[in-house]
């Protein structure tokens, strides 16, 4: 029987899938939202409740301020913001495995700007092919929105700078890193968001319950995982990893949303997999 307390790379990668599926159902529940909500209200309130949520658990008012490197943090925090944003933004235009398809090229680009042995090479061209084999081109006659794509690339982007900021010492824990880098989220959106219009609706009881729940699936829960999981993966190996996100997300649209996948695309989820599982076992090695 393995002892999770004496494997933490092990543990890493079980609390970055929970993170991962987190985060890609609550894809789900965020594209009903959008049907009656603006998307940076969707947003905006995702951090704002994610972040005070934290606050109370992980007790915010206990971190002495004067350590915290907050050159770290607001990089963080708009890391979040944007990649929330855009990605929120990509997903109402595009189908949920398709937008978070072209996100993953940001986390790929560590991955590769990381890699170093041969073997990073294979998986992480294992994980584009599957990549390319998510795409649907058996509905080319369907074109995609240009400006979802380019919505989602943005996403991408940011993904990437999360990635490398949130390996940036902090001056704090993990947890309260992701707590003050959701709040500097916040104050990015919610602005913007008020200035576009924020119903006020969204504060009622029926409502908030459910932008409530979304806090906790898309950024409480995984944002802390991942932070943990951060400090016992390499950059190569989290980005790697991060290539089960579209297969999980594919999932997600099929089961929740009725989002149908082509056989291709099911070939591509066991590619991507694979590419995730090679990666993981080839840098476990090379550290012995």
């Amino acid at each position: 029987m393995i002892n999770l307390k004496n494997t933490p790379h092990i543990q890493a990668l079980l609390l970055l899938l929970i993170a991962m599926i987190s985060i890609q159902s609550s894809g789900s529940l965020a594209k009903i939202l959008f049907q009656q909500f603006p998307i940076l209200t969707v947003s905006s309130l995702r951090l704002l409740l994610g972040s005070i949520i934290l606050a109370v658990i992980f007790k915010i008012w206990k971190i002495n301020f004067k350590q915290v490197r907050w050159k770290a943090i607001v990089s963080y925090g708009i890391a979040l913001a944007g990649m929330n944003a855009l990605f929120y933004l990509s997903i109402d235009r595009l189908p949920l495995g398709i937008a978070v398809s072209f996100e993953f090229i940001g986390p790929l680009s560590v991955a590769l700007y990381y890699a170093r042995q041969k073997f990073d090479f294979v998986w992480v061209g294992l994980a584009i092919v599957g990549l390319v084999l998510l795409f649907p081109f058996d509905q080319a006659s369907q074109s995609l929105d240009p400006l979802g794509i380019a919505f989602a690339l943005g996403a991408g982007v940011f993904w990437a700078i999360y990635i490398v900021a949130g390996q940036k010492p902090s001056g704090v824990s993990g947890n309260h890193t992701v707590c003050l880098g959701m709040f500097v989220g916040m104050l990015c959106l919610l602005p913007i968001a008020l200035f576009t219009g924020m119903p006020a609706s969204v504060f009622e009881p029926s409502n908030l319950i459910y932008f409530i729940a979304l806090a906790v699936l898309a950024s409480a829960l995984p944002f802390s995982l991942e932070m943990i999981a951060l400090r016992n993966l390499s950059a190569l190996s989290f980005g790697t990893l991060m290539s089960v996100e579209p297969a999980i997300a594919a999932l997600s649209g099929f089961v929740f949303l009725g989002e149908q996948l082509l056989w291709t695309q099911w070939l591509a989820l066991t590619v991507i997999i694979v590419a995730s599982i090679g990666c993981t076992v080839t840098t476990q090695k090379a550290k012995k």
